[in-house]
């Protein structure tokens, strides 16, 4: 699924399932980012996931907070960045800064 409205969707098809979900938001960026603020990520208690916070840059990591987060109904904020110069040594090719927000959809 691509585009947000899918992942919103998809977000409410698991809660209706019973499964713990968490939404995960881009909600601002700095410098060069793959995705755009209000881009989304849906993630259920398993690990399966669907859309985009960074074009696959973090989004292993965001999976593993929001699992967090499901787990106990905390949101927490999440910041990534990298100078240019590091960019492709962590994986984050686009350098620039994205901060994300991750709640438990309820």
């Amino acid at each position: 699924m691509n585009t947000d409205v899918d992942v919103l969707a998809a977000a409410a098809a698991w809660r209706a399932e019973g499964r713990g979900v968490a939404l995960a938001t881009v909600v601002r960026t700095w410098g060069s980012a793959p995705r755009e603020s209000g881009s989304h990520m849906a993630v259920d208690e398993s690990g399966t996931f669907c859309g985009s916070v960074s074009g696959g840059c973090v989004e292993a990591a965001v999976v593993e907070a929001a699992a967090e987060v499901i787990r106990t109904g905390d949101s927490r904020s999440l910041a990534f960045g990298v100078t240019d110069e590091m960019a492709w040594e962590v994986g984050l090719a686009c350098g620039g800064k994205v901060s994300i927000w991750v709640e438990r959809v309820e």
